[in-house]
């Protein structure tokens, strides 16, 4: 398929033509236009697609929290930290983003503006469900990277807070200058092409057994296409510059872990400098890239539900 694309051809206009016929694929949107709603166990889209849903709820709920997984995961990204929520008075809603866990076309990237749309309609939905009640959106890795550029765009999410777990923000600016031409050349060469982490020697969590368990799950994605990566640099790279088209936010909870090893330190550190005092900010000493998951992770379910509940953190552990 790799040498279909790029033809035999030496002339520049060929392979131009070679590459274009090969550029990174979207995941298709739906045919039917309708109102976005929330079913039993399914977000309908604007453009009628149907996005597993999963729902933990609190018996007496004071706030509701929409989730958005991260790369290659799915809703089953908050089995964890989900229901000691809801036993402290928060809802979580989560929904397999375009491209993931049981969601239409796996595999494909469902791309980013549709991902923010699916995040505010989502939110809309929300506020329909639960009449009253506070609606905040956490965003997790490539989910915090949505839900940050959302706040950018000329109609952001209708929330009362943002919550953004080891956001995605490693930009295309921050990375050198042989990844960027790799990921470009891979993803309109070879975008069918899947790669994976395997080798990097890379730890997204100190927590084993949840790690052995995410190895065995047919739904998490254990590898992506070349054009899905590429698409979610082109996400990262909304996120990273998106403090540069705020004009007004809701309050934001920022956290993250001294000892990701996904999400470099310099964007993240960036990005919370360019935000410039408007966020809550917790660093976990101990914390990996999946905070949420991680053995310390019952510290980082009870941080977030604090600042939902009272919208502030102990003063001795925030930085502004």
């Amino acid at each position: 398929m790799a040498l279909a694309c790029i033809g035999r051809s030496a002339s520049v206009g060929a392979l131009l033509f070679a590459l274009s016929a090969c550029a990174p694929a979207l995941a298709p949107q739906g045919l039917e236009n309708t109102s976005p709603i929330i079913e039993n166990d399914a977000f309908v889209t604007r453009d009628g697609l149907h996005l597993p849903l999963r729902e933990w709820d609190a018996k007496n709920p004071k706030a509701v929290i929409v989730a958005l997984h991260g790369m290659s995961d799915y809703s089953e990204a908050f089995e964890m930290p989900a229901p000691w929520w809801a036993e402290h008075g928060i809802t979580t809603i989560a929904y397999d983003q375009r491209g993931f866990g049981r969601a239409p076309d796996p595999g494909l990237w469902g791309g980013a503006d549709a991902m923010r749309a699916d995040l505010s309609d989502c939110v809309n939905a929300a506020h329909e469900k639960f009449p009253g009640l506070p609606i905040y959106a956490l965003g997790e890795s490539m989910g915090g990277a949505v839900v940050l550029s959302a706040l950018a765009n000329s109609h952001p999410p209708q929330i009362a807070g943002a919550i953004l777990v080891a956001p995605a923000v490693w930009s295309r600016a921050d990375m050198p200058m042989s990844y960027r031409a790799a990921l470009w050349l891979t993803a309109h060469l070879v975008p069918w092409l899947h790669v994976s982490g395997n080798g990097l020697n890379i730890w997204p969590s100190d927590n084993i057994p949840m790690l052995r368990k995410l190895s065995r799950d047919p739904l998490f994605q254990h590898d992506a296409r070349t054009d899905q990566v590429y698409g979610l640099v082109g996400l990262m790279d909304d996120a990273r510059h998106a403090p540069e088209h705020l004009t007004s936010l809701p309050p934001i909870l920022f956290v993250y872990g001294a000892k990701d090893q996904v999400i470099p330190r310099e964007p993240t550190e960036a990005v919370i400098k360019e935000l410039d005092g408007k966020v809550a900010v917790r660093r976990y000493d101990n914390g990996f890239h999946m905070l949420l998951r991680d053995l310390e992770g019952e510290r980082v379910w009870s941080d977030i539900a604090g600042w939902v509940a009272t919208g502030t953190l102990p003063s001795e552990q925030v930085t502004k």
